[in-house]
């Protein structure tokens, strides 16, 4: 079943319920500070078990006590589609659990 990409005003509704999250270009991301670098780095492992769970992977980069996120799906040319927004929401869930801000 292919996925489709959101409409424009799907995706601004969907991006009003995701506080932090923003448009970028083809994407929407979000970025998250932690207390330290082990912090993170759980954080990290836990979203890689939700992406895994979800079978949806977004682009992921680890730095010292931070956690950048760009997801997009690929197989909708690279546009932003529901698996996107629920990845997006689930990550925002967990981050609350491991004091990101």
């Amino acid at each position: 079943m292919a996925v489709e990409p959101l409409s424009p005003q799907e995706l601004k509704d969907a991006l009003a319920g995701l506080p932090g999250w923003t448009l970028d270009g083809d994407r929407i991301t979000r970025a998250y500070r932690l207390g330290s670098h082990f912090a993170a780095t759980a954080m990290v492992v836990h979203i890689a078990q939700v992406q895994e769970e979800l079978n949806h992977h977004s682009d992921l980069a680890l730095g010292y006590d931070t956690i950048t996120l760009g997801i997009h799906t690929h197989s909708a040319g690279g546009a932003v589609t529901a698996k996107d927004v629920e990845l997006a929401r689930r990550v925002e869930t967990l981050a609350a659990g491991h004091g990101a801000g």
